[in-house]
């Protein structure tokens, strides 16, 4: 049996919304989840305390900026991530590919793996399937995921269709390469670019190797919104129903809605912490920039209904001091208020589905939405 396992309890009969359970090594967490990204092995600026009272189930860290420091041997040596980090919940650590193709003329793709530079030093490294495999098995994360390469958009058909080819080789390298199937699950990351047929050529030849779950990469990488939406909604339903869909890199509270409404599972971004990092937080009406001018004499809290530590105890107006002052503490606050806003938003879609509202729900938060 594998380490990770999906339960799912009800599907909305109008949308594709789901709302289930992921059974993992360090506990059972309720679908549709946001996954706070730990990238260094911390979600910057919060304690794991603080994340297990707003609610994280799941959180990531990456390989790519783990395996490069302080190196995936020393966080084996101090008995994994979870014990390195103190973090009790559930961890999942993508491959790596992504920050590896990211880096454009530093890195070189080849059959047998990818060469690239350090960002950190600029020393020459090189990652493959089976590399990449060892280091998130040394990490100890529950779920670790295939090493994939990333189609960027635009891409024309060929390199597109290539691309995909080579990842589905990839994934089954990286199964052979495991060896600890006990205590975590590798996932496959279904690719594809912008074009439907690869997206279910994709799939369907990552389906027949029996992953127990299935990331859909290379959306939310440049291309429009509807664009997005309409290649997740051809490839969603070409992944098995008993298992968790997981849609890498999507964290804004519409991309969110509309993921959900197409039958994913679970979420990950760095937008809730990155913006909050620039005065910005999140709101159901859209972003506030809690650093203009507007608020200088704000006393309200970022939002009245909002039962996070920041909206419980401080005033915009504070918020915009923090942030002009340049205190640390301002970049505290306003990821505390993020990252609660998206957690307890998941909780909602989860309510709204078992409740058999979901569509209402979604309609209700986008016609409130502001995109800004």
């Amino acid at each position: 049996m594998s380490a990770v396992r999906y339960e799912l309890i009800k599907q909305c009969p109008v949308t594709g919304a789901r709302a289930g359970r992921l059974h993992t090594p360090h506990g059972v967490f309720d679908t549709p989840m946001f996954m706070p990204v730990g990238t260094q092995a911390t979600v910057k600026t919060v304690s794991p305390e603080e994340l297990k009272a707003m609610g994280a189930g799941i959180i990531l860290s990456n390989t790519y900026h783990l395996f490069l420091r302080p190196g995936h041997e020393l966080v084996q040596k101090a008995g994994g991530l979870h014990k390195f980090m103190n973090w009790q919940g559930g961890i999942l650590t993508d491959s790596g590919g992504f920050q590896v193709f990211s880096l454009g003329d530093l890195r070189k793709i080849k059959e047998e793996g990818v060469t690239f530079r350090s960002h950190i030093d600029g020393s020459k490294q090189f990652l493959s399937p089976e590399k990449a495999t060892a280091v998130q098995e040394a990490l100890g994360a529950d779920i670790i995921m295939a090493f994939d390469e990333c189609v960027p958009y635009p891409a024309d058909f060929a390199y597109a269709k290539a691309s995909t080819e080579r990842t589905t080789r990839w994934a089954v390298r990286c199964q052979s390469a495991r060896t600890r199937t006990k205590d975590q699950a590798l996932f496959g990351i279904v690719q594809g670019g912008m074009y439907k047929e690869l997206r279910k050529w994709s799939a369907d030849s990552l389906v027949e190797l029996d992953f127990p779950g299935y990331a859909i990469g290379g959306l939310s990488v440049g291309e429009p919104k509807p664009l997005m939406y309409e290649i997740l909604g051809e490839t969603t339903p070409h992944l098995p129903a008993n298992k968790p869909r997981y849609l890498m890199g999507v964290g804004t509270p519409d991309c969110l809605v509309e993921g959900i409404a197409l039958g994913v599972d679970m979420f990950d971004c760095v937008f809730p912490t990155r913006v909050a990092r620039n005065g910005t937080v999140m709101t159901k009406h859209g972003r506030m920039v809690v650093r203009n001018a507007a608020y200088a004499e704000d006393f309200l809290p970022i939002d009245e209904q909002c039962g996070c530590y920041t909206c419980r105890n401080y005033s915009r107006a504070y918020l915009r001091h923090l942030f002009k002052a340049e205190e640390i503490f301002g970049l505290r606050l306003a990821t505390i208020h993020n990252l609660h806003f998206l957690l307890d938003f998941m909780r909602q879609a989860r309510q709204a589905i078992l409740e058999d509202r979901f569509p209402a729900f979604r309609q209700e938060f986008l016609s409130n939405y502001h995109l800004n």
